[in-house]
């Protein structure tokens, strides 16, 4: 009889750590101490405190283990279970002081990461085997679909849907609802429903740990907007980057199919519906959905004209439903509990849930879910454990190059798509990137807008030329030959751009310039006017040199500058036996080294 489960963490994040690796060290030891019949070991998907991976959970008693090393699983073995002794110095346990006070145990809803969060669309993630169809079911899965198909009609299901308050998850915030009704009042032979899983955002994993953690929801989710909409078939697009995602996603469609939960006639209904996985090769535009659909086709992922929208003529030509992981993620639960259920989370036009992929410079890396509304401060300070090394919060990029830049000064601000949009920014896919003061943002900007220009089309002159020419004055500018002519240029330039560009990608790509000249303007005129770069970051706006008063005189910095820039000058200091250096700017390449070997902080950067 199973007296404890052992739940580690399969997703990307821990798995590129060693999670694979403890996994069989963990069977090997509990063969070798008899507890084969007595532990279970589940691989689940991501529990979202990536930075403390490899991640292991000791089930029924909730014991959160962070870091664990294949050196610390004899010990986990041989004093948890088979002594039923804690392993103390590994646990994580982040919690108010008050609340250890109070609870004989503290679960993990009690520490700061989780305690805040709300989650609906990551549910299952590290909770289940992903790849399981009986543990899915087990958490309520395919209930939904069961009662859409034998309780409700398909105008039902979309209304449930409208009236929760639903909106697209994957940038544009449309509602869903709206969306799957024009796909149902079109007639047609043949309707589609469309994954849009290309999740191509620089620090994003939202829709990647979802399908690695709980694939089987896309599954049904996907067939009961088939249901509303009156689809039959349904394309997960997917890139290849993501191999455990992919593998995953086939084994819940091929799982379904023999349970009769996809396929003909399902639940005696009269509904049929069945699945496909189709590779994407990585190129951020076939995010947008008409690329997408071209791309499934087989053709070059270039967007179409619209209109006519994808639910008059989208997949093949037909009517078809396409709306993110994310916001599929949504649907069982909202089916299951009701439309009021979900529209009491979140804000008055904004509601439930939003995930995001919180990275840069943050002490709790990892995947959060929290109820729209819910304030940057509250993320960034209280889940995300503040900024490393007591460094200060500068800005937060929400929404990838397609997004902007919230400042510091607006911390406070409520995290939904009316206030970031209020603010000149948007809520965007979900990837969060957090910025401290050793950021410059000029160069944010042109690190956006170079992935921009790369993943361009092409099709469209406004996006392939506009985009280069807004990259060549950034460059120029942090390079020390811009102009206040040129941030004017640059500013008309954005507004032309998102003006004539043909689809989301090029409509969107000037977001980070001018977000950081609204917000950061100062930092522009210091790299035009002043020739300095505030954060240290543009190297030919750069200057390394050596304070003499501080300099002891050792050598280091010399004997470590790959460019020979370092000599002894005549100087010797007050007091000094040993003689001082000085760097020659001519010769210095900026690569820092010397600073970096400088155990007496005598070098610094202007």
């Amino acid at each position: 009889m199973i007296r404890s489960q052992v739940l580690i963490c399969g997703g990307t994040g821990c798995t590129s750590s060693g999670s694979a690796v403890l996994i069989d060290e963990f069977e090997n030891r509990i063969q070798e101490n008899g507890l084969s019949d007595e532990v279970k070991i589940v691989r689940t998907g991501c529990f979202g405190l990536c930075a403390l991976g490899p991640v292991v959970i000791v089930y029924p008693d909730g014991t959160f283990y962070s870091r664990v090393q294949k050196e610390d699983v004899a010990e986990i073995v041989t004093e948890h279970l088979l002594k039923g002794r804690i392993v103390e110095r590994l646990v994580y346990s982040d919690v108010d002081e008050s609340v250890k006070e109070e609870a004989a145990h503290v679960s993990l809803s009690d520490t700061t990461f989780y305690k805040s969060q709300r989650r609906v669309a990551l549910r299952n993630c590290g909770v289940i085997n992903p790849e399981s169809i009986e543990e899915y079911i087990a958490m309520d899965g395919y209930a939904a679909l069961g009662k859409a198909l034998t309780e409700m009609t398909p105008e039902e299901v979309i209304k449930c849907v409208m009236d929760s308050g639903l909106r697209g998850r994957g940038g544009g915030g449309f509602p869903t609802g709206k969306k799957w009704s024009f796909t149902a009042a079109n007639k047609a032979d043949q309707k589609y429903v469309v994954c849009n899983a290309d999740e191509g955002d620089p620090g994003a994993f939202m829709d990647r740990s979802v399908l690695e953690g709980d694939p089987s929801c896309i599954v049904e989710a996907m067939a009961i907007c088939g249901y509303a909409t009156g689809a039959t078939e349904g394309y997960i697009y997917v890139r290849a980057e993501y191999p455990i995602a992919v593998a995953r996603l086939k084994i819940a469609i091929e799982q379904a199919r023999e349970y009769g939960l996809l396929g003909k006639n399902i639940f005696d209904s009269g509904f049929d519906f069945d699945l496909h996985v189709r590779l994407g090769a990585g190129a951020f535009v076939c995010g947008e959905e008409t690329a997408l659909m071209t791309s499934i086709e087989g053709n070059r992922g270039e967007p179409r004209p619209r209109p006519p929208y994808p639910a008059v003529k989208g997949l093949f030509g037909k009517p078809t439903t396409e709306n993110n992981v994310e916001t599929f993620a949504n649907i069982p639960q909202i089916i299951l509990k009701g439309a009021d259920w979900f529209a009491s989370m979140g804000t008055e036009k904004s509601k439930g849930t939003k995930v995001f992929a919180l990275g840069g410079k943050i002490n709790n890396t990892g995947l959060v879910e929290v109820p729209m509304g819910t304030t940057l401060r509250e993320v960034i300070e209280e889940i995300g454990g503040g900024i490393p090394h007591g460094k200060k919060f500068k800005a937060a990029q929400t929404g990838g190059p397609s997004g902007g830049c919230i400042p510091a000064s607006l911390m406070d601000t409520p995290i939904d798509y009316d206030n970031l949009t209020a603010i000149g920014c948007m809520m965007g896919s979900g990837g969060l990137i957090v910025m401290d003061e050793d950021n410059c943002m000029v160069d944010i900007a042109k690190f956006f807008l170079n992935f921009t220009v790369d993943e361009s089309c092409g099709k469209c002159t406004p996006c392939r030329v506009g985009t280069k020419r807004l990259l060549e004055i950034l460059d120029k500018i942090t390079s020390g030959k811009g102009t206040l002519e040129d941030i004017d240029k640059l500013e008309d330039l954005c507004y032309y751009i998102k003006n004539n560009s043909l689809c989301g990608l090029g409509q969107t790509a000037p977001n980070p310039v001018l977000a950081t000249l609204k917000f950061f303007r100062e930092e522009y005129i210091s790299h035009v006017v002043d020739k300095k770069c505030p954060a240290g970051v543009c190297k030919d706006l750069l200057t390394y040199k050596i304070v003499k008063d501080t300099c002891f005189g050792c050598g280091m910095c010399a004997k470590q500058c790959p460019a020979d820039a370092i000599k002894v000058t005549d100087y010797t200091a007050p007091g000094k036996k040993k003689p001082a250096y000085e760097i020659d700017p001519d010769k210095c390449i900026k690569c820092g080294a010397c600073m970096s070997t400088c155990k007496f902080k005598a070098i610094v950067k202007e």
